[in-house]
């Protein structure tokens, strides 16, 4: 069973949703693809450590103060995905990859399509950066919280990193 609290961000409400063992599994937009039902979040519970521990950390990340989110997750899916969003994790803040390039790193370069796949299977946007991943040519291509979220969060990263320097 999981439980779930909702967040404020500067990209709209955060649905965090936690495992039975209090590890954060899901950090969900409004109008995101691949969301799962509201019912599947189960009770509202606002005061689990990991929700504080999550808020605290996007706050800091949000005000540009965090580059690398520590707290623990429990990521549901297949081994290929989890291989994916665990290649997600190694994207340096302000910085993108190509589908390709994470496939390369998988040590399966033919693999850029079913990157992408799991890439838009992530359960824990922001958290695990797949608003890091563009097409081979630079462009903006798909995102579960949309293209205008991505753009922001890009824009947002690497200005942040600009500053920081």
């Amino acid at each position: 069973m999981t439980s779930h609290t909702v967040i404020d961000s500067p990209y709209g409400p955060l649905t965090l949703v936690a495992d039975t063992d209090g590890a954060l599994c899901g950090l969900y937009m409004t109008g995101q693809r691949h969301r799962p039902p509201e019912e599947d979040f189960g009770p509202r519970e606002d005061d689990l450590p990991c929700f504080g521990v999550a808020r605290e950390q996007l706050s800091a990340y949000f005000a540009g103060e965090l580059k690398e989110f520590t707290l623990e997750l429990v990521l549901k899916g297949t081994p290929f995905q989890r291989s994916v969003w665990e290649q997600l994790t190694r994207i340096p803040y302000g910085e993108t990859r190509t589908y390709g390039q994470l496939a390369d790193a998988l040590g399966n370069p033919q693999a850029s399509r079913a990157v992408g796949l799991a890439n838009g299977r992530n359960p824990v946007g922001i958290i695990v950066p797949c608003h890091r991943v563009v097409g081979s040519d630079g462009s903006l291509t798909g995102y579960g919280g949309g293209l205008d979220r991505k753009r922001r969060l890009l824009d947002f990263e690497q200005g942040a990193a600009l500053f920081s320097s």
